[in-house]
C-alpha cells in the first residue's frame, strides 16, 4: 500500500525540483522517500503517516532546547499577535543586537540578515570593502552557502550529490576565491605568499560541520588569526552551526581565538529564518547607512524572528547548565559508538565536540577534506535506512552531523546505541572495515 509520504514525494515532484526545497532534504543518496513532517515536540517528529522519529537532525541544529520549548513558543505567538513584519525597526531587534553582543564579545556591531548563506557572502563584501582587497581564501569541505564566490569544493549537499562546484556560476565570480585544506596552515602560507596584499579575509568554520565534523587540530585556528595579523587580512569564523551549539560565546570563546568578523544563523533564530553577521566596530561601520558597502533585507530583524532568537539566547545565557548537559550527553553517545565499533571490529572515525557529531565509514581518521570523502557512502545510506526502521531519524547523508538536543534524554541516547549495536553485530561481517 502506498503510504501518504510517497505520495506526497510523487505530487511534490511535480512542483518542487527534486520534490524538495533544499536538496540535503532529498534520500536519493540513501534510497527511499523523504519523510514528510506533520509535527514535532521535544526530541521527536511525526511524519504524514503518523510515524513518530527520535530526532537527530533538529532543523540541521537550530533546535538546540529541543521542539516546541515553552518559552520560544510563547514569544512567538505573542510575537505573531503583534504582527508579523513591519518593515521597520523594533525594540526586539535592538535587545537581540544588544545581547548577541553581549554574548560574543568579539562582536562590537551586528546586522541582522535572513539567511546563513546572506551573512556568509555579506561578511565577506564587508571584509572587501574594509580592506579594498579582493580575494579570499576558503576551505576544501567548508560550506558557506551558495551565493556564487563561495561555491568552491563546498561540503554538505554538495558533497552529497556529487556536484562540482555548482553549475550556472561564471568563472569570473570565483575567481578571486582561493582554497586551501582545513587543518592545514602550509597550504594557507602559500596563498599569502604568493598573494598577501590582494587578500582581503580568510573564511573558515572554526569547527567544520558540513563535511561530517572534522575538529580543528591544535593550533590551527591561532596559527590563521596569526597569518591574517601578519598580512592585514580579516578571519571570519562562520559559526553558522557552532554559534551558541558549543558554548554561550561559540567555538571562538571555546578555543580562545578571537576572528574579525563572525557569521551566525540556525540558533540565533531558534528555528525561524535568520542570519546575521558582525565583528569588530571598525569594520562593521563599513556598513550601509553608514558606510559605502550596501547590504539590505526587507524582512531583516523580523519581529517573529527575533523573539524566538532573543528567547532562545536569553535562555541560553540565563542557563548555562544546558551545556554542561549537552556536553554529557554528547560524550555518552559519541564514546558509546566508538565503544560499539572497537566491539564489532570495526575501526570506522567518530568526531565529536559536545553536541555535534558524526560516524564516518571509513578507517582513516578525519582531519580534512580529503579524508572524509573516502568513506563509504553505501554502508552509510545501509546505516541510514536501519536507523530509520527503528524510528531513529538521522541525516540522510554521510557528510552532515548528528545534532544532539537539551531535550534528549539519557533513555533515547540508549535507544539509539541499542539500534546502533543491532546494526554492526548483524553487519559487521559484511561491512568494509578501511
Amino acid at each position: 500500500m502506498t503510504t501518504h509520504c510517497e505520495q506526497l514525494f510523487k505530487e511534490a515532484k511535480k512542483y518542487m525540483p527534486g520534490g524538495v526545497n533544499s536538496p540535503v532534504r532529498a534520500f536519493g543518496p540513501v534510497g527511499g522517500v523523504p519523510r514528510f513532517i506533520a509535527r514535532a515536540d521535544a526530541a521527536y517528529v511525526w511524519d504524514e503517516d503518523g510515524s513518530r522519529y527520535l530526532d537527530y537532525v533538529g532543523s540541521w541544529g537550530p533546535m538546540l532546547l529541543g521542539h516546541n520549548h515553552s518559552e520560544i513558543l510563547k514569544s512567538v505567538t505573542d510575537a505573531c499577535a503583534r504582527g508579523l513584519s513591519f518593515g521597520a525597526a523594533t525594540w526586539t531587534e535592538v535587545e537581540m543586537a544588544k545581547l548577541i553582543c553581549e554574548m560574543i564579545p568579539s562582536i562590537e556591531m551586528v546586522r541582522m540578515v535572513n539567511s546563513g548563506t546572506e551573512a556568509a557572502m555579506s561578511a565577506i563584501r564587508a571584509a572587501r570593502g574594509y580592506t579594498g582587497r579582493d580575494k579570499v581564501i576558503k576551505f576544501e569541505g567548508c560550506y558557506h552557502g551558495h551565493s556564487d564566490g563561495l561555491l568552491v569544493k563546498a561540503g554538505s549537499g554538495v558533497l552529497t550529490h556529487g556536484i562540482p562546484g555548482s553549475a550556472g556560476v561564471p568563472a569570473g565570480c570565483t575567481s578571486d576565491t582561493l582554497t586551501a585544506v582545513y587543518n592545514s596552515l602550509d597550504s594557507v602560507k602559500v596563498h599569502f605568499e604568493r598573494a598577501g596584499e590582494q587578500i582581503a579575509a580568510v573564511i573558515v568554520e572554526p569547527v567544520a560541520a558540513n563535511m561530517g565534523v572534522v575538529l580543528p587540530q591544535p593550533g590551527f585556528l591561532e596559527g590563521l588569526r596569526s597569518l591574517c595579523d601578519q598580512y592585514g587580512a580579516l578571519l571570519i569564523f562562520d559559526e553558522v552551526i557552532t554559534g551558541f551549539r558549543l558554548s554561550a560565546g561559540g567555538a571562538q570563546q571555546l578555543f580562545g581565538v578571537t576572528p574579525d568578523l563572525t557569521v551566525l544563523g540556525k540558533i540565533i533564530g531558534a528555528g525561524l529564518p535568520v542570519g546575521a553577521y558582525g565583528g569588530k566596530r571598525s569594520v562593521m561601520e563599513v556598513v550601509a547607512p553608514l558606510g559605502s558597502v550596501y547590504q539590505a533585507g526587507t524582512l531583516s530583524g523580523n519581529p517573529v524572528a527575533m523573539a524566538a532568537g532573543y528567547t532562545m539566547l536569553r535562555i541560553l545565557k540565563e542557563q548555562p547548565y544546558y551545556y554542561e548537559a549537552l556536553r554529557n550527553n554528547g560524550a555518552y553517545l559519541f564514546e558509546g559508538l566508538k565503544k560499539l565499533l572497537k566491539n564489532a571490529g570495526l575501526p570506522y572515525a567518530v568526531n565529536y565536540l559536545g553536541s555535534l557529531g558524526c560516524l564516518f565509514f571509513t578507517g582513516q581518521k578525519v582531519t580534512d577534506h580529503e579524508s572524509a570523502v573516502t568513506s563509504d557512502t553505501q554502508a552509510y545510506a545501509a546505516y541510514f535506512r536501519h536507523m530509520l526502521s527503528r524510528g531513529i531519524y538521522l541525516a540522510p547523508s554521510q557528510f552532515e552531523a548528528m545534532f544532539l538536543s537539551a531535550a534528549h534524554l539519557r533513555e533515547q541516547l540508549d535507544e539509539t546505541l541499542a539500534a546502533m549495536e543491532e546494526f554492526f553485530t548483524d553487519k559487521a561481517q559484511s561491512l568494509p572495515c578501511c
